[in-house]
């Protein structure tokens, strides 16, 4: 059985979603007027920030596969 996504699908979608959570993360702030009490701010911010890592180990690897066939 095949896995429906490729590894560029998973890592265009951490790149996506990543990139919302960082602005989601950033329009809760108090600068933007009042936050909604119920969204935890710092939780918010560290699955941002852990996605985007995640985001980036994956161009790793897809750089390090390109120097390898070259």
């Amino acid at each position: 059985m095949q896995f429906p996504l490729s590894f560029w699908d998973i890592s265009l979608w951490l790149a996506v979603t990543s990139m919302i959570l960082l602005v989601a993360s950033e329009l809760t702030s108090p600068r933007y007027g009042s936050a909604c009490p119920l969204i935890n701010k710092k939780a918010l911010k560290n699955v941002a920030i852990f996605t985007a890592i995640v985001f980036l180990i994956t161009i790793l690897i897809r750089i390090y596969g390109i120097i390898l066939t070259t």
